[in-house]
């Protein structure tokens, strides 16, 4: 079985008024169409004020658009929440669910990233399904354990190949300039690739991301480890340049 295309995600997180988003879009749009095109799928995620103005600044270059989350209902009395069907309607293709900073900040369970992960799916988005384990966890030896017990608790019953995509990211990584080793990354990829195989056809054709402190110096190594289907980035995704270099990593 061929490998999987791979994917590199930009996180924007809630970095970007308008005027800072556009430029940023227009410079990766720029950058996208200048030379040769990228070995891997490139993906932004702006954050939900300036998606379509972002949508409309990067049309045609390739690059496609995602939202960082959505409620699991498509519509009702949910003051301050955006619908998977809002987010197709406003261009996107993807969204991220269970980010460990929703997670954390939100208190959202596996339970609540499931039903985000379902509601996403049935809207036609591709559901960005992130799994990690804190400091104190990886520690204690239960890695593992943490990562496939939110796989299992967050994956919809009915997720395809097509349809899903899983990003790994250490808690502990994020933003902090630490990565683990490469075994460790490794490791962790393996387990879930072999998990996904207990739940769903094709597991060999879903996209695996790391995610954590990837930068333009660090990912060449990352994503050349075994499992590594793309990078799901932070920071360095609010730099072009950067975060260019990271996608021409990704062959």
């Amino acid at each position: 079985m061929a490998k999987p295309r791979p994917l590199v995600a930009g996180n924007w997180k809630m970095n970007g008024l308008r005027r800072e988003a556009l430029a940023l879009a227009g410079e990766l749009a720029a950058r996208m169409r200048t030379g040769d095109r990228p070995p891997c799928d490139v993906l932004v995620c702006p954050p939900a004020t300036v998606l379509a103005a972002v949508g409309e600044a990067i049309a045609g270059s390739g690059i496609a658009l995602g939202g960082q989350d959505c409620h699991s209902a498509p519509s009702g009395a949910h003051t301050g929440d955006v619908s998977a069907p809002m987010l197709v309607d406003a261009g996107c293709s993807y969204v991220i669910v269970g980010h460990s900073e929703r997670r954390a900040n939100h208190g959202e369970t596996d339970a609540d990233v499931r039903a985000k992960a379902t509601a996403a799916q049935a809207a036609g988005l591709i559901a960005i399904i992130c799994v990690g384990e804190t400091l104190d966890q990886r520690d204690a030896g239960r890695t593992l354990a943490v990562v496939l017990g939110q796989l299992g608790g967050s994956l919809p019953g009915d997720a395809t190949a097509a349809n899903t995509v899983i990003a790994y990211e250490p808690v502990w990584a994020i933003g902090t300039g630490r990565t683990p080793q490469p075994a460790d990354i490794a490791e962790v990829h393996a387990a879930l690739r072999q998990g996904l195989g207990k739940r769903l056809e094709g597991a060999e054709t879903v996209r695996l991301l790391y995610g954590g402190s990837v930068n333009a110096a660090n990912a060449a190594e990352i994503l050349a480890i075994a499992n590594v289907d793309g990078a799901l980035v932070g920071g360095a995704s609010l730099k072009a340049a950067d975060f260019r270099t990271i996608c021409t990593s990704a062959g």
